[in-house]
């Protein structure tokens, strides 16, 4: 097999094409076929002559394995990398970025200076992990550690003092009482 029998589609062209077969064979309208797979009436006859011209083939996007015309050339991704190994190999993308762009006025957004890094294996500096956090064992006795909070609220509507409610929890036992305070 060369290659030229297989065609990848994703799954919302599979869905396109299904009604488009369908929508040919008169099994639905166009219209149809245009609310369901969320096109215009307009935008679905294109694509069904396209289809019948070109086969299953007519579905898949032209553009689709070439390269972006938004890319960077090559010449200023190869000046990048070669300015981040002499000028910054200890710098992190982001703050590399930022100098290429002082400095050398190349602008380069720090993700994409991340991923050419990765592609070309050079190391860069990244941020430090910071530890799992693990939980404490609870206390062994009664009163060993007991956690309060209060909250400061008009309690009383306006009746009388403002006053603080207390809570607290024994971390030993999980035993809980509530006071009020002036």
């Amino acid at each position: 097999m060369d290659g030229e029998d297989l065609l990848r589609m994703k799954p919302r062209e599979i869905k396109r094409l299904h009604l488009i077969y369908q929508a040919l064979e008169g099994k639905i309208s166009q219209k149809q076929a245009a609310e369901v797979a969320g096109l215009s009436p307009r935008q679905m006859r294109r694509l069904m002559k396209r289809v019948e011209a070109e086969g299953d083939r007519g579905i898949v996007h032209r553009r689709r394995g070439q390269p972006s015309n938004r890319r960077i050339a090559d010449k200023t991704k190869e000046k990048v990398l070669a300015l981040f190994e002499k000028h910054y190999p200890d710098y992190g993308p982001t703050l590399a970025s930022e100098k290429l762009g002082e400095r050398h006025r190349i602008q380069i957004h720090p993700e994409t200076l991340r991923l050419w890094l990765r592609q070309a294996r050079l190391p860069y500096k990244q941020r430090k992990a910071k530890p799992h956090r693990q939980w404490r064992p609870r206390r062994g006795c009664f009163g060993e550690m007991v956690q309060l909070d209060g909250s400061h609220h008009d309690w009383l509507e306006g009746r009388g003092p403002k006053l603080v409610l207390m809570g607290y929890i024994d971390d030993a036992t999980s035993k809980h009482g509530r006071g009020t305070f002036l």
